[in-house]
């Protein structure tokens, strides 16, 4: 057999995979249904790193894995495209966001046939085809139509770089995730989807799917759901009173003083009263701008203004206590006010001791019908949904002063007409955001200046678009409608002719993707879908059965990959030179596979030589006969197949290995056991597999055949280790097959040197032979 040629044999195959469609996935097949999935990626210019490549090899391995045991096997493939790195790098080059798309998404196509990935390119999609947004301008339609979309003006995060409005989760440590750049507070209309009206039931159902317990945790505490009640905290001398909620009502006898959140509506209403009102809307000012992440850190150290001139009245003790205004209290949380009782929480004995206010140790406790209403309250705010830039979903709107002038709201917003959609983004030459915080989009005036669907006069288009959430919200469906779906117009009629693609597969059976989106991506799409469920297009309530989650690979020395540090590592270099499989080995060898691991260049050669093992042992292979290697092929059966379903594909490898190492000391090899170890390392190492199989005779692919099984009663070692004691003491040992019988086994134990020493001149009074442990002489 030849030497081992990677370059050679990985593109023959991938162009015979394609050839083929090997792995294009059947609509109502026969076989049972599985739907693998890993997260689409964000095709930025850079390509595909290794991290894209851990991801994805994991997700390949489950799909191929489950191909092999009869399944018939959904792995699709897409590109979540639209968002801000692509605008950003268009306006710095001045060039077209839709081109340099079209040019990532084609060097990320060939990156992952590269890497010898089993997905069915026939359902490939693109989130900034306008034959997929019109879907998602839909959907968006049905959110307004059903009460789940609204406008509002909010306090949004500004970036003045980027010169965009940001949700909290695009703000870290109070500056833009993109740019780096501090983050300021601004008021500005913003489309809404209230997600909150799912915030029940997105913390209910998290007991019907498997998810690990971190995320259900971070799921859970991004919700924020708090069981307590609310209380009513009488101003001393006016008709207003302060509301609070608190999840301690028995705790209310020590209450010393009550805050507010800077926002709270009560400071202007009072603030004539207030004495300090210039030092308070200082203060007011300076909370402002600051994100609601960074107010809220535990390890913040906490300030805050006395409100001089009112005070409250604790209902329990009918003591007037202060109130302060802090930055640590938020609006949109509870009530935004609090009830601080220092000696039971740790945040409001700081600011008591901070402040010399009092703290009651000894008190008694309240029963909550006494005082306060049982309520519950959720720490999760409505979703922003709008972006002010261009690269993004039109929203489907106009605005229309005629038909305000007649609406109770005095809002003229009516929705464009099904078929009317998609709102094509318009091609432009500048994407540049305004100073005015205004999308690019609000400048085209041809494109904006239409006609009201509803009363036919003039009318303005919507100019925020969606976020890049948008989307991927809803990706997991498209996957499941064919390409007549995509050309035809936007319908519920057309949607509903598909329903039973998406009853064949949903829900998807493993999800698999970032830590990094365990929380944000996995909510919003678990909203879309259940929303969608609650309207009749969707067959489950949850659109992921299992989840799980890898870790990051860090640069050599354990430090993040990053552009500016020179140490990203592209996986293109690395196929070059070790061959694609070694690759997909190698990150799936280095280490446990939700964990953060350190790359290492040096250790890549391990799992290259661990092919040309495999490769040389063909020549081992006997048609009439071999060494068996015994019960080792069938541990290392059961334990590759139980691994991967636990994402242990370090320890499957390395079992592999060790199957090898003892094919490879022997002289020759049964075919039926090397067929079985190709088999195995098949989901892994899929080009070297398929030629080696091939070359054995094969027709169809190895990728098709069965997934090896394991026999029970062949898991135990072929031979035994027994021990033989002489009146109670061990005294000698030997190997023995495990089907030796008792006589035997006793006889082989009186004739070995080391025993029969003991038994000069002394009768045997007594031999037994305990079964598979050892042998006993009594004399």
């Amino acid at each position: 057999m030849q030497d081992y040629e990677p370059k050679e044999i990985e593109k023959k195959w991938q162009e015979e995979w394609e050839k083929s469609s090997v792995y294009r996935a059947e609509d109502f097949g026969s076989k049972p249904k599985y739907y693998a999935l890993m997260e689409f990626p964000y095709p930025s210019g850079d390509g595909l790193h290794t991290g894209h490549v851990r991801g994805y090899t994991a997700m390949d391995i489950v799909a191929r894995k489950r191909r092999m045991q009869g399944y018939n096997v959904l792995f699709p493939i897409g590109y979540d495209a639209f968002g801000l790195p692509t605008e950003n790098y268009a306006i710095k080059t001045k060039r077209s966001p839709a081109a340099i798309t079209n040019e990532n998404c084609f060097n990320f196509e060939k990156q992952f046939k590269r890497l010898g990935m089993s997905f069915d390119w026939s359902r490939e999609i693109n989130t900034t085809d306008p034959k997929y947004y019109k879907w998602t301008q839909w959907i968006f339609l049905k959110l307004l139509e059903n009460g789940l979309a609204y406008k509002a003006k909010i306090p949004i995060n500004w970036c003045p770089k980027d010169k965009i409005g940001l949700a909290n989760e695009e703000v870290i440590d109070g500056k833009c995730e993109r740019c780096g750049t501090q983050v300021e507070k601004r008021e500005k209309e913003q489309w809404m989807l209230a997600i909150t009206k799912y915030a029940d039931r997105l913390i209910d159902d998290l007991e019907t799917v498997d998810y690990p317990e971190r995320v259900k945790i971070q799921q859970k505490n991004w919700i924020g759901r708090s069981e307590g009640a609310e209380i009513e905290f009488p101003i001393s001398d006016f008709q207003f009173s302060i509301k609070v909620f608190t999840t301690r009502p028995d705790t209310i006898f020590g209450a010393t003083y009550m805050v507010l959140a800077p926002e709270h509506e009560l400071i202007e209403k009072l603030s004539d009263n207030i004495s300090n009102i210039g030092e308070v809307r200082e203060y007011a000012k300076a909370a402002r701008n600051k994100t609601d992440i960074d107010r809220s850190t535990e390890s913040k150290e906490k300030t805050g203004v006395e409100l001089k001139g009112m005070s409250a009245v604790n209902p329990a003790t009918k003591k007037k206590i202060p109130v302060f205004i802090a930055d640590y209290v938020l609006p949109g949380y509870g009530t935004g006010a609090i009830m601080a009782v220092p000696s039971d929480d740790e945040r409001d004995r700081e600011f008591a001791e901070k402040y010399n206010l009092p703290i009651i140790k000894d008190y008694p406790k309240a029963q909550l019908e006494d005082f306060g209403k049982k309520v519950t309250k959720f720490k999760l705010r409505d979703w922003v949904f709008s972006r002010q830039r261009y690269w993004g979903e039109p929203i489907p709107v106009v605005h229309c002063e005629k038909c305000a002038q007649s609406n109770p709201t005095g809002r003229g917003i009516v929705p464009v007409p099904e078929s009317e959609l998609p709102v094509r983004l318009p091609e432009v030459e500048q994407y540049e955001p305004t100073e005015s915080g205004e999308s690019p989009l609000a400048g085209i005036s041809k494109w904006v200046n239409t006609t009201c669907p509803s009363c036919g006069g003039p009318a303005k288009r919507e100019t925020d678009v969606m976020p890049n959430w948008a989307g991927s919200s809803w990706y997991f469906l498209a996957y499941l409608f064919d390409q007549e779906f995509f050309d035809d117009p936007v319908s519920a009629e057309n949607w509903k002719l598909k329903i039973g693609n998406l009853s064949h597969w949903m829900p998807v059976d493993w999800y698999n993707g970032g830590m990094e989106h365990t929380v944000l991506h996995l909510l919003y799409s678990r909203f879309w879908n259940k929303f969608l469920f609650d309207i009749g297009l969707v067959p489950t309530p949850e659109p992921y059965r299992k989840r799980t989650s890898h870790g990051l690979i860090l640069a050599e020395g354990g430090e993040k990959m990053s552009k500016s540090k020179g140490n990203v590592i592209n996986p293109d270099s690395i196929v070059e030179r070790f061959g694609a499989d070694s690759l997909r080995l190698y990150e799936m060898f280095m280490g446990p596979f939700e964990q953060a691991i350190a790359w290492s260049e040096e250790a890549l050669v391990g799992p290259r030589r661990f092919i040309e093992k495999v490769w040389r042992i063909k020549n081992k292979v006997s048609l009439d006969g071999g060494e068996s290697v015994g019960s080792l092929l069938h541990q290392t059966v059961k334990k590759v197949g139980e691994d991967i379903e636990v994402l242990g594909f370090n320890t499957s490898i390395s079992s592999l290995m060790m199957l090898s190492n003892d094919m490879d000391k022997r002289k020759s090899v049964l075919r039926e056991e090397y067929e079985i170890l190709l088999k195995l390392l098949a989901p892994f190492a899929p080009h070297v597999t398929e030629e080696i199989w091939s070359s054995l005779g094969h027709k169809e692919s190895i990728h098709l055949a069965s997934w090896p099984k394991f026999d029970e009663t062949k898991l135990l070692a072929d031979e035994l280790l027994l021990v033989v004691q002489v009146n109670g003491k061990v005294r000698g040992s030997f190997k023995a097959p495990r089907e030796i019988g008792e006589s035997q086994a006793i006889e082989i134990a009186l004739r070995l040197p080391e025993i029969s020493k003991w038994l000069e001149n002394k009768p045997v009074r007594k031999a037994i032979y305990v079964r598979e442990k050892l042998v006993s002489i009594v004399i």
